[in-house]
This record gives C-alpha cells, sequence and structure tokens, in this order.
C-alpha cells in the first residue's frame, strides 16, 4: 500500500469512529438501570473537575469569608438552579449529535456567519482569559508557597517559573485529547480534593471554629446582605454549572458517545427507545455531577464562613493561598497547611485538565461555524484543538503575570458568565421547540422545573448585566 493509501486508509477509519458522526454502525443498546449505566458515566466527571475548581475553591470561599452564613441559601440555589437547563441542552445534542456552539448558531440573527448568540460567547471567552489567567495563577502560587524556585516563596522570579511549568505540563499532559484519559484524570482530581474538604468542613463543630444550626439555618434564610451583592453575582454565575460548563457538557457527551449510540434519527420507535435509553444515562451523569459539586460548593463556602469570617480574613491578591490555608491550619495545626497547599494544586489542576480541552473544542467549534475548518473533517478538528490546547494556557499564563490577582480575575469571569447564561437559555429554548424529537421530551415534572430554573436564571442574568453596567 502506497503512503498516500496509509494516510487516506487512516483518515476513513477516524472519520468512521468519529462520535460527531451518527452512523448505523455505531448503534448501541442503553443500558437499564444504575448498576449497568455506570461505565457508561463520565462527562459529569469532567464537569465537576471543571466545577470544583476555581469556583468553589476561590469564589464561595471568598464569599464565605465576607459575609459569613449569609448567603448559604445562594450557593445552593446557584448549583440546583441551572441543572435543568443543562439537561436540557444536552437533551438536544444527544438527539442530533451536534454540540452547543453549531445549535448556538442556529439563533438568530446573525451577523456575518455567526449569531448574535456566538458572539456573545466569544465576549464571554475573553473574559474567561482572565478567570483562567486567576485559575493557573492558583497553581503557581501554591506551587511557590510549596517549594520556591529562583527566589522566595511568592517573589516575581518564582511565580514567574512556576507560572511556566503550570502552562508547559498541562499541555504535555492534556496535548493527545483522548478522551479516556481526560475522564480518568478528572475523576480522580475531584474525588481526592473534594471528599477531604467536606470532611474537614463536616468536622469544624468540634473545633475553636463550631458552627451551630443556627448559622445554618440564618445561612437558609432568602437575603442579600448590603456590599455582598457583588460577590453573590459573581459566585452564582461560577458556581454550580457555569455558562461555559453547561455549554461544553454537550461535547463531552457527544465523545462519551451517547449520540452515535443513538444513531441517526430515522424516525422509528427503535430510534426513540434509544434516545430514550441513553438521554437516561445523561440524567444519571448530571446527577452524580450535581451531587459532587453541590456538596464541595457547600463546603467549601462553610469553611470560608466558619473559620476565615470571625478572623476578618478575606482571600486577596498573591496572598490569596495563604489566607485560604488558613482554614486547614487554624483548624487542624500547621502540618494541615502543607496538605491544603499539595490540594489546592489539585482542585485548580483539576479545573485546568477540564478547562484546556473543553475550551480548545468550543474555540475550533466556532471557528467552524465562521467556515475556517470543516467540524467533521477528524483529522483537522483534532489538529485545530491542538492549536488551542498549546495556545490556550499559553495565554492563559501571560494573563496571570500581567494581572496578579487570581481572586478579581475569577470574579470577573464569573459575572461574564452570569450574563451569558441568558443567552444560552434562549438558545436551549429555540433548539427544543425547532429541534429535539418531541417524544423526547422531559415529564410534566422536569418541564415545570425547566421553566423555573430558565425564569431565575433570565431575572439574575438581568440584575447582574445591570449591575455590571453600573444601572442599578
Amino acid at each position: 500500500m502506497s503512503a498516500n493509501a496509509e494516510v487516506l486508509a487512516h483518515r476513513d477509519a477516524a472519520q468512521t469512529d468519529d462520535p460527531y458522526r451518527l452512523t448505523k454502525d455505531g448503534i448501541m443498546e442503553p443500558p437499564v438501570g444504575w448498576a449497568h449505566s455506570l461505565k457508561h458515566l463520565g462527562p459529569g466527571l469532567i464537569l465537576s473537575a471543571s466545577i470544583v475548581g476555581s469556583g468553589e475553591l476561590i469564589v464561595t470561599t471568598t464569599l464565605g469569608a465576607t459575609v459569613g452564613f449569609a448567603l448559604l441559601w445562594m450557593v445552593i440555589f446557584s448549583t440546583f438552579v441551572k441543572v435543568a437547563v443543562q439537561v436540557e441542552l444536552a437533551r438536544w445534542c444527544i438527539s442530533t449529535g451536534q454540540p452547543a456552539l453549531t445549535g448556538y448558531n442556529k439563533v438568530g440573527p446573525h451577523i456575518g456567519r455567526l449569531s448574535w448568540i456566538n458572539l456573545l460567547w466569544a465576549l464571554m471567552a475573553l473574559s474567561k482569559v482572565l478567570q483562567m489567567g486567576g485559575v493557573v495563577g492558583g497553581v503557581a502560587l501554591a506551587m511557590s508557597i510549596l517549594l520556591p524556585i529562583g527566589g522566595a516563596p511568592l517573589s516575581g522570579i518564582s511565580l514567574g517559573i512556576w507560572t511556566a511549568i503550570t502552562v508547559c505540563g498541562s499541555i504535555a499532559l492534556l496535548y493527545s485529547n483522548n478522551y479516556s484519559r481526560i475522564e480518568r484524570g478528572a475523576g480522580i482530581l475531584v474525588v481526592v480534593f473534594s471528599f477531604i474538604t467536606i470532611g474537614i468542613a463536616l468536622g469544624l463543630p468540634f473545633t475553636p471554629f463550631a458552627y451551630s444550626m443556627d448559622d445554618i439555618a440564618g445561612g437558609l434564610a432568602f437575603a442579600i446582605p448590603a456590599g455582598a451583592i457583588g460577590a453573590a453575582i459573581a459566585m452564582f454565575g461560577i458556581t454550580g454549572v457555569g455558562a461555559d460548563e453547561l455549554t461544553f457538557y454537550t461535547y463531552w457527551c457527544i465523545e462519551k458517545g451517547y449520540a452515535r449510540h443513538v444513531g441517526p434519527n430515522d424516525g422509528s420507535e427503535a430510534w426513540q427507545r434509544r434516545a430514550k435509553g441513553w438521554i437516561s444515562v445523561m440524567y444519571k451523569d448530571a446527577f452524580l455531577s450535581w451531587v459532587i459539586y453541590t456538596f464541595g460548593t457547600i463546603a467549601f463556602f462553610i469553611m470560608g464562613a466558619a473559620v476565615l469570617h470571625p478572623q476578618g480574613v478575606v482571600p486577596q491578591g498573591n496572598e490569596m493561598i495563604t489566607a485560604l490555608s488558613r482554614m486547614y491550619t487554624d483548624t487542624l495545626g500547621e502540618w494541615a497547611g502543607l496538605v491544603f497547599l499539595v490540594g489546592a494544586v489539585v482542585v485548580l489542576g483539576s479545573t485546568l485538565w477540564a478547562a484546556i480541552p473543553s475550551w480548545s473544542r468550543m474555540y475550533v467549534n466556532l471557528l467552524a461555524e465562521m467556515g475556517v475548518l470543516n467540524w467533521h473533517d477528524t483529522a483537522d478538528r483534532l489538529r485545530w484543538i491542538r492549536y488551542f490546547t498549546i495556545g490556550l494556557p499559553v495565554v492563559w499564563g501571560l494573563a496571570y503575570m500581567f494581572v496578579r490577582s487570581p481572586v478579581v480575575m475569577v470574579q470577573i469571569g464569573g459575572v461574564a458568565t452570569g450574563i451569558f447564561l441568558l443567552a444560552v437559555v434562549v438558545a436551549v429554548w429555540h433548539l427544543r421547540k425547532h429541534e429535539t424529537d418531541p417524544r423526547l421530551y422531559g415529564s410534566k415534572a422536569f418541564n415545570a422545573l425547566l421553566v423555573v430554573s430558565s425564569i431565575a436564571i433570565i431575572l439574575l442574568g438581568i440584575y447582574t448585566g445591570l449591575s455590571a453596567f453600573k444601572l442599578i
């Protein structure tokens, strides 16, 4: 076989196995029940790896340190309210085999080849450069304290070296963009630090920083303390499933094989049954991820409220990591500071682990909608994804070195995410009406939850936008 023939053969094989192509060869009967579905779960772990990171460790803890227990209700609300929108978007994705930005581009009006939603997504992506730069900076800060190189801990030289190491290490680990590796790594990173943090939060009542049921009850009152609105808005945008996670969850559902196993819609009862079965698997995946990141979020908030708030310690600037470490050293002793630093690297690293391949796919999907490449050319798509796998960490690292304020950087991304949630809701309802097979709609209870979730997101999104532009 000639060299050209071999290349064509490999390309044909890749196209055949492409999860974004729905063919009869990829059809698989869905599992029934939790026991048989477990091995088919995974997209939610990648989602949780992204969520249990910058939002929980930085924004949620900072909010608890700022206002105490007063906004505990907002923590729970922000994680719960967006799940229905996430599931509905994934339902469309599984039934059509199309990723989110392809769907967003179907919602007019358009400017050139892009819809207004994808243009708004591009603006959000720019703000996310700051947020992800804050995550890179958080890893560099923790490593600079753990193992300073080239200078004292937190010195400019040490931070610069560790930022470069974080960027290069992320690129090296994720360059292959292999789904299974990304899923396994995300699962390990999420489980380790989340369960440690939840355990410590549950153990706080037996320390000098004990909290009571009255504190919890007060935090569940629907009120926002004066001066905490900005922090609460950022937290709503970034904790739980944000607009970016809602979007990239669709790519991982497809790459796990859910859509490919359903197959092309031929209108048959068999297709409907398969689609409902694999959507049911997605429900389980989304529920498991919701449990993980909700308890993780609550734990981080309680630790900030119970340990940092009474001492007046609020994480700021490059002192963020040392301030956050006091949640551990003040409750467990100085030895726990080392554990926290390692844990901070793990939890922030989990965000990078999930974010780099996720954002790479979204950027490439946007370019495909602009006509720069053919999304269904598997080799070309992977090549472009690898370009962004290299480029994005470099840009994020440079953003941190320029701004050097991880908390503010992450909060800016959170506000932008809250605004973009409005557009996601519009897209979800448009795609539900015009493209999702009505036979696949959820139950009456789910549809009611979808309406409530959409209204809540719209109201808070409008409030976020007005607040951001100083109109209220």
